[in-house]
Formats: C-alpha cells, structure tokens, sequence
C-alpha cells in the first residue's frame, strides 16, 4: 500500500516538507564545503611546490660546506 502526500494529514505533510527543505540546504551545504576542501586543496598543493623550490634555492645558495643535515629536506615531502 503506497501512500500519497495528499493523503497526508496537515502536520505530517509540514514535516514532510520540513524535512525536504533541511535536505536540499544540507545537500547544497555539502557542495559548498567539498568546493572549498577542492580548491584548499589546490593551494596547498601549490605552497608545497612553491616551499620545494624554495628549499632547494636556498640549499644550492648555500656553500657545501656549510650545509648541514638539519638543512636537507625530509623524504617524506
């Protein structure tokens, strides 16, 4: 037995549409957040690249000599 919205009494049609409408803002609430998350993402991702290159201008600035094993940088990056 299926039952129609309009078979619905008032106040469970209410909720009915209550609960539609917390639904469609929390669905574009969860689209919103996973752009943000996306384009942090891309930034970090680039401050990565940009701390890389800058690591390895100031190690090939710096005389061997001079350069110690705290100046290397991790395997892990």
């Amino acid at each position: 037995m299926t039952v129609s919205p309009d078979s619905l009494p008032a106040s469970a049609q209410a909720r009915l549409t209550e609960l539609e409408t917390r639904l469609a803002f929390a669905d574009d609430l969860l689209e919103t957040l996973n752009q943000t998350v996306v384009r942090q993402q891309a930034q970090i991702g680039l401050l990565q690249d940009q701390l890389r290159l800058l690591h390895q201008r100031l190690k090939d600035a710096l005389p061997e000599d001079a350069r110690g094993p705290r100046d290397e940088i991790p395997p892990h990056y």
